[in-house]
């Protein structure tokens, strides 16, 4: 995601000072770390990776920022105005086990901020082609609506992004491709394929409409 993206979702979120707020899958945590200097919010981060936390919290320094190492779901305890998972949902086959979790930790009121892979499951066909095709699990508009009004969750904003993205695969399948030699030396040749691989099913899918990509806000009733 866009900077601009990631700010405008935290603003519709009612990210502020003070406010409590649970990002799932941070990873190094970019967009969090970058929400709580902005916001002054209570921020912690959680990620199933040790190496990737350790980079988040050199990377934090001073910023009020709490990390965890979880396996998700289930949820850690507690409760939160705001839960936050950004470019993740995907990986999960199980949306409404997670979305049940998500409700459960937010307090009434509170905001789920996300971004979605919207688009009919994969066929068999592009299973095959797509690299770790087992972390690629769109979610159809209808079938995400009836499983956040499920846990207790209402959509009250959503922004279509496929454009955007559909730039950024492009552009970053242009520079792998070019660089394909450099990064595999890095990599290897077998994981650099991959990465061109995944990027040019998603500039294909993004631009012709087989994926919408969007983020949303659902509010827990």
């Amino acid at each position: 995601m866009q900077a601009g993206e990631i700010r405008e979702l935290a603003r519709q979120a009612r990210v502020a000072s003070g406010v409590s707020v649970l990002d799932l899958c941070c990873g190094v945590a970019g967009p969090g770390r970058m929400i709580a200097a902005e916001s002054a919010c209570r921020y912690l981060g959680v990620d199933r990776s040790a190496g990737s936390l350790a980079t988040a919290r050199e990377r934090a320094g001073q910023l009020p920022c709490r990390f965890e190492q979880a396996h998700l779901p289930p949820l850690p305890q507690g409760r939160f105005e705001v839960v936050f998972l950004l470019e993740t949902m995907l990986a999960f086959p199980d949306k409404d086990a997670l979305l049940r979790e998500v409700a459960r930790v937010l307090e009434p009121g509170g905001r789920f901020a996300f971004t979605i892979e919207e688009g009919r499951p994969l066929t068999q066909q592009e299973r095959a082609r797509m690299p770790a095709a087992d972390t690629v699990w769109p979610i159809e508009s209808v079938e995400l609506t009836a499983a956040l009004h499920d846990a207790g969750l209402t959509v009250t904003w959503q922004q279509e992004h496929s454009s955007s993205h559909h730039a950024m695969a492009t552009a970053l399948l242009a520079s792998y491709t070019a660089d394909a030699r450099q990064i595999a030396d890095e990599i290897g040749s077998r994981a650099t394929a991959a990465l061109i691989a995944a990027h040019r099913l998603w500039r294909d899918w993004l631009g012709s409409g087989r994926v919408r990509k969007f983020a949303m806000v659902a509010e827990k009733k």
